[in-house]
């Protein structure tokens, strides 16, 4: 029975790539010194899935800031303040549009759907002229292989990239984005060339936004797109990935119906009624990828709950068409349980970062092709049974006030109104308050305190006031700017 993982962190187990981040922003290394860094943690995960038996292992999931930028780069997406203008775009280009430089500000960044990632916003419009800009797609599969691992690529797919986009400044507001699929899909063709030449037998589109609500004409949207992309697809098994929710019913009936796709991945952990979907009906001979092991938190797989949802599926899909996966990118935990060495023992048997998640997976696959791991399960078992009665996390006290609570509890005994009466009494608010998000930058100094407390160099005397004549700082700043809500600065983080 085969595995997949969505995506890993690229962040490194100890953090060495904001270390390498931070190093090339300031000047300390070379574009050269980043590239290696980058590359030493790409060929390590690479042969973490390998040696852990992962079948289709991603590429192009790496990204140094945020794979939507590196999809910005790969189509040539460049606004006009930056100053490109042909080639092959560099760091210098791609950190200008994500954090701006001297002369220019960097672009807009959001929320990565409701996750506590953010993502570089493309900023497009009728005039944008794109072209095939970045091949890192090519590049990274190219040197998986040459490390002799064969990966899946992975690559935003085009109507999530154009629906994740925002009109251009100066582009009106009802500028219809979709427009622009004529446009990039050119570019994805020649990137599918590219890897099909290169010798890639699947390739991963991320196509994330099939589980918004969305209109009739979005979806026909990919309708559309995938019957353009559908010869050049040819010769390919085909992912299409879906994450963070339930898929609608009508975007299900879309996305199992588009052409020259071979497989659809769901988030079945968050997406409990996408299950019903499948079960209800389910394309024959097309894969799922069924992602049951959670990439959004750090606890431990239900190894029984999990093997049983995947039995039902195999049931629906067929033996040979079912791929244990993750619910999304385990980009959003924790790298490696390894790490945590202050931990005691029974909270580390209920944890699981992504390195154990991707020993889950394999575990769930190896069982539901009948080479299940008595002691694996056992364990498993155990430490759900251990955390679910343990006085650590189960206090008998909160449980009886819980059960205690009325309907009234859920109310208060004031409404909105008075409440926003004494609110403006006691702070005196303008009708449009100023403030700021809370973090304000963490200074060179700031770090040397708190490295040097950590290593026990400065007292907690010392480290105590040194916060405290920083917060001074960012509250007289704010006060000198004239902010009406004030915040601390959170210097201590």
């Amino acid at each position: 029975m085969a595995s997949h993982i969505v995506g890993y962190p690229r962040m490194g187990p100890k953090r060495e790539l904001k270390f390498a981040l931070e190093s090339f922003w300031d000047g300390k290394s070379t574009a050269e010194d980043l590239q290696k860094v980058s590359a030493d943690l790409r060929a390590n995960i690479w042969k973490q899935m390998s040696e852990a038996g992962t079948k289709y292992i991603p590429s192009n999931t790496f990204a140094h800031y945020d794979q939507v930028l590196d999809t910005t780069a790969m189509l040539g997406a460049v606004p006009p303040r930056y100053g490109y203008t042909s080639g092959e775009i560099g760091l210098d280009v791609y950190f200008s549009m994500a954090r701006g430089n001297a002369s220019v500000p960097a672009m807009e960044m959001t929320k990565w759907f409701d996750t506590n990632y953010h993502y570089i916003v493309p900023e497009l419009g009728p005039d944008v002229k794109f072209s095939y800009a970045s091949h890192k797609a090519v590049n990274e599969y190219k040197e998986a292989k040459a490390l002799g691992v064969d990966t899946v690529p992975v690559l935003v797919g085009p109507v999530s990239y154009l629906l994740l986009s925002k009109a251009a400044k100066g582009v009106e507001k009802s500028f219809d984005l979709l427009s622009l699929l004529p446009k990039i899909l050119p570019v994805y063709k020649e990137v599918i060339t590219e890897l099909k030449a290169a010798g890639a037998t699947w390739i991963q589109l991320d196509e994330p936004v099939l589980v918004m609500d969305l209109e009739g004409h979005k979806l026909q949207a990919f309708t559309g797109a995938y019957a353009e992309l559908e010869s050049t697809l040819s010769g390919l098994n085909v992912l299409v990935e879906t994450y963070f929710a339930d898929i609608p019913a009508e975007a299900y009936k879309t996305l199992t119906s588009l052409k020259g796709v071979t497989a659809f991945g769901f988030d079945l952990v968050r997406g409990t009624k996408t299950l019903d979907l499948v079960k209800a009906g389910f394309p024959e001979g097309k894969y799922l990828f069924a992602g049951v092991v959670d990439g959004r938190n750090i606890w431990a797989n239900d190894f029984a709950a999990s093997l049983s949802t995947l039995q039902a599926l195999e049931g629906v899909v067929g033996k040979d068409k079912i791929v244990v996966s993750t619910s999304c990118s385990l980009l959003h935990t924790a790298v490696d349980l390894v790490n945590e060495t202050k931990l005691d023992d029974e909270i580390k048997s209920w944890l699981a970062f992504a390195a154990q998640k991707i020993v889950e997976v394999n575990a769930l696959a190896k069982a539901l092709a009948g080479q299940k791991d008595e002691a694996l399960f056992s364990a498993n078992a155990a430490a759900l049974a251990s955390r679910r009665s343990s006085p650590r996390v189960t206090n008998e006290g909160v449980q009886k006030a819980a059960a205690a609570l009325k309907g009234s509890d859920h109310r208060r005994a004031t409404n909105v109104s008075a409440r926003l009466d004494a609110q403006q009494k006691k702070l005196n608010l303008p009708i449009l308050p100023t403030t700021t998000i809370g973090s304000f930058p963490q200074t060179v100094e700031l770090r040397r305190v708190r490295r040097e407390y950590k290593a026990k160099k400065v007292s907690e005397e010392d480290y105590v006031k040194a916060m405290k004549e920083e917060i001074k700082k960012v509250v007289d700043l704010q006060e000198e700017l004239d902010i009406d809500v004030l915040v601390h600065g959170e210097p201590e983080l």
